[in-house]
């Protein structure tokens, strides 16, 4: 009999659509995809997801689960939750919870004694407190750094503008936190947290923060040339210092990280954390429980050699991780291709894949000729991204040069 699987979304994704579905039916599931956005999934039930009452009754009435999961950022807890009521494996609901509201993050690290982190809740009608820049400006709750900035002065100014696009929402204001930004992908199940690896990630010039490039790091932990300033806020809390060997900050810097997720309950599942490599040592930007995105979850697979997706639907059925493999001394990278002008693109290279040199490239378009582009200064000014997996960096770093010169995007 068929195990039943319900996937909880919003709008699509790749992720979903390339990669969790198709790892459900490779383990013989039968999929039910639960979503507010029904029209724009096919098969979908519709359900109001992010009402953990409504996704139960749903649930119960469709038919009893074997495994209730998302990979949306906006439906960890709701997803959790509906998984505690079955009694199924699932996240911790108030680990989802302080792990997406960037305030209660703070709040659990700063009172687990892992790191003092500045950083201040903005309701809707609160005032504007009166704090040296630079900080950082940032909503509680966004996702593909919108509306994300560095303020320098004018933090009123900044905070009206923001409060306009954003009427009723909480805001977060944390000082700057310079220094290379890196993440950790990791995945638990029942008997503990596994490593996957990490990046090394490029932004976009301040003061925004938008990823242009990931690259990737092995542990997580490389402490390679700067690619980017990262945001947050500096202290002096535990968690490793620069200085020493290159083995052991790296060293120093993951266990922070670990130590990090630990205190706010984060260790079943996927989940993926950024952080800063600061002059005082690693600091945590932000804790996405969920799979890296924007294709890095595609490249992570193609780096690790494992059927990635199916790894983490087994966890939520209750399996145990398998054994890593032995690691590979592949270099891989995902470059995100950016607007840099508003207009109509002309011209656009399609969705493919190249094998060049012994690397491998896949393109895939997130836009189409004949779009029009407004630019917004998020990750939602992507119009497609590359990615590469090869032998060694500079013949990745070779390919994709040569393919983004000889299919260029044009915006006009």
């Amino acid at each position: 009999m068929a195990l039943r699987l319900y996937l909880t979304a919003l709008k699509p994704t790749d992720s979903v659509t390339d990669g969790f579905l198709p790892a459900a039916r490779a383990l013989g599931c039968e999929v039910t995809v639960l979503t507010d956005r029904p029209e724009r999934h096919p098969d979908a039930v519709a359900c109001d997801v992010r009402d953990p009452r409504a996704l139960i009754d749903a649930i119960e009435h469709l038919g009893r689960p074997d495994a209730i999961f998302s990979n949306s950022d906006h439906l960890q807890t709701e997803t959790a939750l509906a998984a505690s009521y079955f009694g199924l494996p699932g996240k911790d609901w108030r680990a989802c919870a302080a792990a997406k509201n960037k305030f209660l993050m703070r709040r659990r690290l700063r009172e687990a004694g892992i790191e003092q982190v500045f950083s201040v809740r903005l309701g809707p009608g609160d005032p504007v407190p009166d704090v040296p820049g630079p900080v950082v400006l940032k909503p509680r709750e966004g996702v593909a750094s919108e509306d994300v900035m560095l303020v320098e002065d004018d933090l009123a100014g900044a905070v009206a503008e923001v409060r306009r696009r954003r009427p009723g929402e909480a805001l977060v204001v944390e000082e700057y936190l310079e220094g290379p930004l890196r993440t950790l992908e990791t995945l638990g199940d029942e008997g503990g947290l596994r490593v996957l690896g990490g990046f090394e990630t490029t932004l976009g010039p301040l003061p925004h923060f938008v990823e242009e490039r990931l690259d990737w790091a092995g542990d997580g932990t490389a402490h390679g040339a700067a690619h980017g300033a990262a945001h947050g806020a500096p202290g002096g809390s535990p968690g490793g210092t620069p200085g020493g060997t290159a083995e052991g900050a790296a060293e120093g810097a993951r266990e922070h990280v670990l130590a990090a997720l630990r205190a706010l309950g984060v260790g079943f599942g996927a989940c993926h954390t950024e952080y800063a490599l600061t002059p005082a040592g690693p600091r945590v930007v932000e804790v996405n429980y969920r799979a890296i995105g924007d294709h890095c979850d595609f490249l992570l697979a193609d780096l690790l050699g494992v059927p990635l997706f199916e790894w983490i639907l087994r966890v939520h059925l209750g399996e145990r991780v398998p054994a890593l493999p032995v690691p590979s001394p592949a270099f891989g990278c995902a470059v995100s291709l950016v607007a840099d002008r508003p207009g109509t693109i002309k011209e656009a290279p399609g969705h493919e894949t190249v094998s060049t040199g012994g690397v491998r490239l896949w393109h895939r378009p997130l836009r189409a000729v004949g779009d029009v582009v407004t630019l917004t200064r998020t990750n939602r000014d992507y119009l497609g991204v590359v990615r590469a997996v090869g032998p060694d960096r500079a013949r990745v770093e070779a390919a994709v040069e040569e393919y983004r010169a000889a299919r260029p995007w044009v915006v006009e």
